[in-house]
């Protein structure tokens, strides 16, 4: 029996590492790309903070077995590189947009907080808005009934002022008359 090396041992532990502490993790083809190509991916996806690395297909099974997540084995075939990272909507979109110019990449399927995911799902993700947008939709969604709260409770006073002024100037002409 052959004993692990120090390097495939560090490899597993970072997987399970990046795994577990990332919200979502994509598995990607990327058989027939170029050099350059991959540079570029992996420069637009560190701008984003989004981790891409490549590791042994064998060693990845052994961590998603140990994780619970042997459905995301389907994901592994032939040279597959990894996206991870905390925000869900950023990586697809980031990868969608780059397989439009580079026909090779494909989004096999993904990890997202614990769960396996299809590709159909990663790709649903991608077609989602930025996580800041998604987040002043729900504020605004919130704030809304409380500004048309303090709409009306600004109306009542103003109403009142008006109702007064009305009932001053009737008693001022009836006074007149």
């Amino acid at each position: 029996m052959q004993l692990p090396t120090q390097k495939k041992i560090e490899a597993v532990e970072e997987f399970r590492s990046r795994v577990r502490s990332h919200m979502l993790a994509i598995a990607t083809q990327y058989q027939g790309i170029t050099v350059e190509q991959v540079t570029e991916l992996r420069r637009k996806l560190r701008e984003q903070n989004i981790e891409f690395k490549v590791y042994k297909n064998t060693l990845v099974k052994c961590v998603l077995d140990e994780l619970g997540l042997k459905a995301a084995d389907a994901f592994i075939s032939g040279p597959t590189a990894w996206a991870f990272a905390n925000d869900p909507v950023a990586p697809p979109k980031i990868m969608k947009e780059f397989a439009k110019e580079v026909k090779a990449l494909v989004m096999n399927g993904g990890i997202f907080e614990g769960r396996v995911i299809s590709k159909q799902q990663v790709e649903s993700l991608a077609s989602l808005p930025p996580r800041d947008v998604l987040l002043a939709q729900v504020a605004g969604a919130v704030i809304a009934p409380l500004r048309n709260f303090a709409g009306v409770l600004n109306a009542l006073p103003r109403n009142l002022v008006n109702v007064l002024d009305q009932i001053r100037k009737q008693k001022e002409e009836a006074a007149a008359a």
